[in-house]
C-alpha cells in the first residue's frame, strides 16, 4: 500500500540584499526556492504552491518552527555571504525539489570552489556524463534555490558568462564579489 503523500506547508519571506530582494520558500524539510525580483514573487508562489501541493503560509503567527528554522538559517547565511562572512552555505534543501539529473547537476554546484568557475561542459564531464551539456544548463536555469547552489559559478566554455535566472547583472555582481573577497583574502 502506498503512503499518501502529505501536502506540504511553505512558508516565505523576503530579505533586502546587494543584488535586490530575494524571496525564500520552505518547506518542513528545508529550503524548496529562492527566486529574484525579476520573477514576479506572486507568480513564484502560485506556481511552488501548485507544483508541491502546498500550502502557502507566512508571517511568524502561522510559521511553523521547521519552516522558521529553515528560513531564518538561510536568511542569515545569505547575509554572512553578502557580508564575506560565508564562502559556503550549510542550509537544509528539501530533497523533492533536487530530481534527476537536473538535481545531480544542482547538487554537484557546491564542488565549485568559492571564487572559482567551470564550464558547462566541465560539469557535464565530472558527472560521467559528457555529452549532457545542454542537461546540465537546464540544470543551472531550474536551479530553485540559486547562490545557496552556486549556479552563477557555471559559464560558458569560452569564459562567457550564459545564462542565469537573476540576470546576467546579477550573475557578475556575485562572480565579482566572491572574487574581490578571495582577493582581500590574501
Amino acid at each position: 500500500m502506498a503512503r499518501p503523500t502529505p501536502s506540504r506547508e511553505l512558508a516565505h519571506t523576503t530579505i533586502d540584499t546587494p543584488v535586490g530582494p530575494l524571496l525564500l520558500v520552505a518547506s518542513g524539510q528545508g529550503l524548496v526556492q529562492i527566486s529574484f525580483e525579476c520573477e514576479g514573487f506572486d507568480e513564484v508562489l502560485d506556481a511552488l504552491a501548485g507544483t508541491l501541493d502546498g500550502h502557502l503560509v507566512s508571517g511568524p503567527s502561522v510559521l511553523g518552527a521547521p519552516q522558521e528554522a529553515a528560513l531564518g538559517q538561510a536568511a542569515r547565511q545569505i547575509d554572512q555571504y553578502f557580508h564575506r562572512a560565508r564562502t559556503a552555505f550549510e542550509v537544509a534543501i528539501d530533497p523533492l525539489v533536487l530530481v534527476g539529473f537536473r538535481g545531480d547537476v544542482q547538487r554537484h554546484l557546491t564542488t565549485i570552489g568559492y571564487g572559482q568557475t567551470a564550464s558547462y561542459a566541465q560539469v557535464a564531464e565530472e558527472l560521467g556524463r559528457p555529452g549532457a551539456v545542454r542537461a546540465v544548463g537546464t540544470g543551472c536555469a531550474t536551479n530553485p534555490v540559486p547562490i545557496v547552489l552556486p549556479c552563477h559559478r557555471v559559464v560558458r566554455s569560452d569564459g562567457a558568462l550564459g545564462g542565469y535566472r537573476g540576470g546576467l547583472e546579477i550573475k557578475q555582481r556575485l562572480l565579482d564579489l566572491e572574487a574581490q573577497n578571495l582577493v582581500a583574502a590574501g
